[in-house]
């Protein structure tokens, strides 16, 4: 199956005719972006963000909306924005319609716009990418030349200050028909580490040598937040980053290990190798360990993961072990089968009710080796007690279903 299926929800979509360019953009330079920028102090500095699909019989969500957030992170933009994500694509009157429209804004109040995109997916979804082009500097990155992967990290940076990330792509079905969760994070000292990664990719996408990371920034150590909160930024693959102290793989590993009463993981998909088959046990191996002296395990994917190659391993890990396993099924909207839609896409995880992670790894060897992620751990009750929330709400909806290691599972419908 192509690449496209297996790693992203796409479609080919229309969009709106690009507006007139009233002026051009300006591009800034990461050797000339204030490293210490003078940055509001206003409200929590850690907020979840959720999309729910409509039209099914979830809870109305108490989280903050994903788009109304990130209009609201965009309309506040005076200086910059900076944006990496696996691909645009907009449509008529569509949910993402308000984001690209905010962006034009931005740009027409003199923000600087730098957008960064999976060159493949560009190729396949041009359209919105083109009509931001005409007011952003746009560069299309082909990781598989440098990682072996794809770009699939999302997350925007606005003035140096404001950070988003999390497992929804500019999309409009992740905002309307997908589940997705992500994060607001105000702190210049985080985001720093951001904008090194957004640095290191933007030069690669340029064709010019990657800067040199500046880990004095952050000094890999966590970041207190809210009085309370720890947070650490997690990224991948290892071999590519600024800083390598921040790859998430062994940060997750040891999150895991360090488990006395539960972890609680919630994917697109798991597995436990890469994508041509090669063994990738680390996740696994750290699952089976915790389920082994007695911390309950539960992990909740998507229907996706029914696909031949996916579902094996799944069924391997609930058979011969103590792991809780179910798959989550979004029944079809009522206007009818919607491809790349109707499905939850969040990729996190909750620890004894007091460390989260976040991200846009979904969980397989290639998603840590070969492309770009982002994510963060978070130590706090505050931020896990209302994930462990959203977990507990998918899980024991009519929509999850208990894994049966011995059942022959239907190939899901996916795209077209």
């Amino acid at each position: 199956m192509r690449l496209v299926v297996l790693l992203a929800l796409v479609s080919v979509v229309g969009c709106s005719p690009a507006a007139p360019v009233q002026r051009p953009p300006r591009d800034h330079d990461p050797a000339t972006t204030p490293s210490e920028p003078t940055c509001p102090k206003v409200g929590a500095a850690v907020e979840l963000v959720e999309s729910t699909p409509v039209e099914t019989t979830l809870p109305a969500s108490r989280l903050p909306d994903t788009q109304q957030m990130w209009v609201r992170m965009i309309d506040g933009a005076r200086r910059s924005l900076d944006i990496e994500q696996f691909y645009f694509a907009s449509r008529p009157a569509g949910s993402l319609e308000p984001v690209i429209q905010a962006l034009e804004r931005a740009a027409e109040r003199g923000v600087s716009l730098r957008l960064l995109a999976d060159a493949g997916f560009a190729n396949e979804y041009p359209a919105t990418l083109a009509r931001l082009e005409q007011r952003a500097s746009v560069r299309r990155i082909d990781m598989r030349d440098h990682m072996g992967g794809v770009q699939h990290a999302k997350y925007f940076i606005v003035d140096g200050c404001d950070l988003y990330l999390g497992s929804a792509n500019f999309d409009w079905r992740s905002l309307q028909h997908i589940h997705e969760l992500g994060l607001r994070i105000r702190s210049p000292q985080l985001v720093a580490a951001f904008a090194e990664v957004f640095a290191f990719d933007w030069q690669l996408a340029g064709g010019q040598p990657p800067l040199p990371g500046q880990s004095q920034r952050w000094d890999g150590v966590p970041i207190t937040l809210d009085g309370e909160l720890q947070v650490l930024p997690a990224f991948s693959p290892t071999g590519w980053l600024p800083d390598e102290r921040s790859w998430d793989l062994p940060q997750l590993v040891a999150t895991i290990d360090g488990a006395k009463l539960s972890v609680r993981v919630q994917l697109l998909t798991y597995s436990s190798h890469f994508r041509d088959g090669t063994p990738f046990p680390a996740l696994d191996q750290a699952l089976r360990r915790a389920a082994g002296r007695g911390v309950a395990v539960e992990l909740m994917v998507s229907n996706w993961q029914q696909r031949p190659g996916r579902i094996e391993d799944l069924q391997a890990l609930v058979a011969t072990s103590a792991v809780a396993a179910k798959l989550v099924t979004i029944p079809e909207h009522p206007s009818g089968f919607i491809p790349f839609a109707r499905v939850i896409h969040a990729k996190a995880m909750i620890v004894d009710s007091r460390q989260s992670w976040i991200g846009t790894s979904n969980w397989s060897g290639d998603y840590f080796h070969k492309s770009r992620n982002v994510g963060v751990l978070v130590t706090g009750e505050r931020l896990a007690r209302p994930l462990e929330a959203t977990f507990h709400k998918l899980w024991q909806s009519p929509y999850a279903t208990a894994v049966d290691p011995e059942a022959d599972y239907p190939e899901p419908r996916i795209g077209p």
